[in-house]
């Protein structure tokens, strides 16, 4: 629906993007403002929805890059409606073509997922998308963050005592990688797709000078294409040698690139994050993850000789959790000195079962799982035995009270040892918390 004049009015919103500037509004209102459209980006994670700009819009997009914004995104439908009726409606980010006919049945007229800047200009030129997912190559812009909140709002990095204004970007999206429980495998379904390193750098330039110290890279796995990777950082470091930087690698990529780390450390990477998701082989086998617990030990102690912390995220909580294996797996957190390392809502996230997830793939998962619940948007399963259950729940209480009255992760480990009645809690010394940066938002979904 354009107006007279030529252009439309376009308001891009985003309920959740971990905590940082979201690049999925920036990139795709250059785009679109290079197109001629006047665009209104909403940041609703940190600012009120602009009514005004809402109820003079011609269409109204949501992104969705995840779980929870999926979530929250469904629930502000309705008021957007009531503000603008006459508006038309687009979801466009990894969780849009996985819950695709759900968003429709609420009112979304255009679904886009994968690649979506060129989508979302044909889209509001008058083309409606043949397809529900792109992943073509597109030549990128630098990002337009124009009208989003300054950077200082945002997560921080602590380090040393000390708080940092981070920025955020991608390097690159999709993965080669078909990990049975992870959403970007039904969207990309092994594609890999880079953004132009003159892009990236540029769009990191204009973010330290609006104040960042730090940059997080969001790509799903940065050493997917490490010499695309590698080329942007030792860029970046030449010409910002003090702008430290973070990144997520796969465990099996750490062992085979472990020549890199070294190289990781030099440019500024502050820590790495990968998603171990456990340490019980038998389920890394079923979520085909490609690593075993021996393999993410290795890369702890390579990682560690490199002097580069790592920040292992896992899904403690699955329909193969026992509460032996719970205990276990808290000692060798403990064993391995990871108690300072591993957020405490790791200790917490019980396995999200998405549409369009592999894992359904697993007669012994189809088995277990219950009807799709639109509420939840996910495939609702319990544990075998409902003391598990119990615990989790526990766990996620235990964590919201504990940092609620500001306990360390020192603390809420201890706490979380006891309930799952793990012994004698090893006394030992730890590294000091001040040594370990770590971002103000924990990683999530």
């Amino acid at each position: 629906m354009a107006c007279h004049y030529g252009f439309v009015r376009a308001v891009l919103i985003s309920t959740y993007e971990l905590g940082r500037q979201p690049f999925g509004l920036a990139s795709p209102a250059a785009w679109l403002r290079a197109a001629g459209h006047e665009v209104t980006l909403a940041d609703l994670s940190r600012t009120p929805l602009p009514i005004a700009a809402v109820e003079q819009a011609d269409w109204i997009a949501f992104f969705l890059p995840m779980h929870t914004a999926t979530r929250l995104a469904l629930q502000l439908i309705g008021r957007i409606r009531a503000a603008n009726p006459r508006a038309r409606l687009c979801a466009y980010g990894l969780y849009a073509p996985l819950n695709a006919e759900l968003l429709r049945s609420a009112g979304i007229e255009a679904v886009i997922g994968g690649e979506f800047e060129q989508a979302l200009v044909d889209l509001l030129a008058g083309s409606s998308p043949s397809r529900d997912i792109s992943v073509a190559r597109q030549q990128f812009l630098v990002p337009d963050r124009t009208g989003l909140p300054a950077l200082g709002g945002y997560a921080q990095l602590v380090t040393n005592g000390s708080r940092h204004v981070v920025g955020s970007t991608e390097a690159s999206r999709g993965c080669k990688h078909l990990c049975r429980h992870c959403p970007v495998v039904p969207v990309y379904r092994g594609a890999f797709r880079i953004v132009q390193p003159e892009v990236v750098l540029e769009d990191i330039r204009r973010q330290v000078a609006a104040g960042a110290e730090h940059i997080t890279f969001g790509d799903p796995d940065f050493f997917n294409g490490p010499a695309h990777a590698m080329r942007i950082v030792e860029a970046l470091h030449l010409e910002l040698p003090d702008l430290t930087y973070d990144v997520t690698i796969k465990i099996e990529h750490l062992l085979n690139h472990r020549d890199l780390l070294p190289a990781l450390r030099q440019t500024g990477c502050a820590f790495v994050t990968s998603a171990v998701e456990s340490l019980e082989d038998s389920v890394l086998e079923k979520l085909a993850k490609g690593h075993t617990r021996a393999d993410f030990i290795e890369a702890l102690d390579l990682m560690r000789a490199a002097g580069l912390p790592l920040s292992p995220t896992f899904i403690a909580f699955t329909p193969w959790t026992t509460a032996k294996s719970y205990r276990e797996f808290v000692r060798a957190i403990a064993a391995l000195d990871l108690q300072e390392q591993v957020a405490p809502i790791q200790l917490a996230i019980r396995l999200l079962i998405p549409e369009g997830s592999l894992l359904l793939d697993l007669p012994e998962v189809r088995s277990i799982v219950g009807s799709f619940d639109e509420r939840a948007l996910c495939y609702p399963w319990q544990n075998p035995d409902p003391a598990m259950d119990a615990l989790s729940t526990g766990v996620q209480e235990t964590i919201k009270h504990a940092e609620l009255h500001g306990a360390q992760r020192n603390e809420i480990f201890r706490q979380i040892w006891d309930l799952a009645q793990a012994g004698i809690y090893p006394e030992k010394p730890m590294a000091a918390r001040a040594t370990i940066p770590y971002l103000t938002e924990p990683w999530y979904c």
